[in-house]
């Protein structure tokens, strides 16, 4: 597809991610409007779509396709919701951007991907790990390419939410929060995630009782770079995304200055982010903005299907790795495909990095 027409979005799912997704494209974004809101919950649908002047709402993503015409839908929902969307959605050759995680499962991911690759000509999901469209996150990425600090070594990140909402499992600690990390770090470095480990030390009496954290997760890429996570999300204090990078000869710092510091009456202090939408609300912006902008001329500019594949197959090992203790092997289905190559397939200049190993998925 290609048009001089705004775009028609479909936005599925109207909790805070999806609402604010509405918000967004009326009030911030150029180039497409909200037709449809699709919502099983009425209040919250009938809520969101008054932001979006002149959208329906429908129950399900199926009544909005029969209802209104639609070029592209933004996919908000829980993530085991995803697929049921997405497979429609590619079937009918819409534009997609799919919120973290594209499925819960790799076996789901992978099946997408290979739905992708069979009915269309170029990738046509764009998954919404936001980070890589950060000033911060882009700059460093500039950095490392630039190599005016020699090699990249390792990366230290901080991830620290101030609460976690109930029923808030160990396991969500990496398919919700670790999950941009493991996006942001083949991202950075430009290889793939090969190994993982996880390490639990003092448990923070804050957090709920069967929830072991803060932890630390070591991910290894294929020419020996270390990142560092560490993952917190009772911290209190409000919403801290770091990252720090080591070079041969340099180290440099992203995340730390979001708020304005003040020094008075003795005092030198700077505020933190209450949530994710003040830390990365330009980044937001920005990813919807260019998707619209690629998605009107038929292309993804962002993170792809098979960036979301990859990220489920190492949120996977990461799980067997804190069940386990031990240190745990990546490996992928494939080769990254052609398809998802940015000079073969037309993929945005954010696109990731696929592992060169093949074997089995894990």
């Amino acid at each position: 597809m290609s048009t001089t027409e705004n775009l028609r979005v479909a936005v599925v799912g109207a909790g805070a991610m999806g609402s604010d997704h509405v918000r967004r494209i009326t009030s911030t974004i150029a180039g497409a409007d909200v037709v449809a809101v699709v919502e099983p919950d009425v209040a919250r649908a009938t809520a969101a779509a008054a932001k979006a002047p002149g959208a329906i709402t429908a129950a399900s993503f199926e009544d909005a396709l029969d209802a209104t015409p639609i070029d592209a839908v933004i996919v908000a929902t829980p993530g085991f919701l995803h697929e049921p969307v997405l497979v429609p959605a590619i079937e009918r050759g819409l534009a997609v951007l799919c919120e973290k995680p594209l499925t819960t499962s790799a076996e789901d991911s992978f099946r997408i991907v290979e739905l992708e690759q069979a009915t269309s000509d170029r990738p046509r999901i764009q998954v919404g790990f936001m980070r890589r469209f950060d000033r911060g996150y882009q700059e460093l990425k500039a950095l490392r390419e630039s190599g005016a600090n020699g090699a990249l070594l390792a990366l230290h990140h901080a991830h620290r939410n101030p609460t976690t909402p109930p029923n808030f499992s160990e396991s969500m600690l990496i398919h919700d929060s670790v999950i941009h990390e493991i996006d942001i770090i083949p991202f950075l470095t430009g290889e793939p995630i090969v190994s993982v480990e996880v390490k639990k030390p003092r448990r923070n009496s804050l957090a709920p009782a069967d929830l072991p954290e803060p932890q630390f997760v070591l991910f290894t890429t294929a020419s020996g770079t270390m990142s560092i996570v560490e993952i917190s999300v009772n911290a209190q204090f409000g919403y801290q995304v770091t990252t720090d990078a080591v070079f041969e000869s340099g180290v440099a710092y992203i995340g730390r200055e979001t708020t304005m510091h003040v020094v008075s009456a003795g005092v030198s202090g700077q505020g933190v982010t209450p949530s994710y939408i003040e830390r990365f609300g330009a980044a937001y912006d920005e990813e919807v903005q260019r998707w619209v902008d690629a998605a009107r001329n038929g292309g993804i500019d962002g993170p792809s299907a098979w960036d979301g594949y990859t990220a489920s197959v190492v949120a996977e090992v990461t799980v067997r790795a804190q069940q386990s203790g031990a240190l745990e092997h990546v490996t992928y289905a494939t080769a990254k495909p052609a398809f998802y190559e940015p000079t073969t397939a037309g993929a945005g200049a954010l696109a990731g990095v696929g592992p060169t190993t093949t074997g089995p998925t894990r």
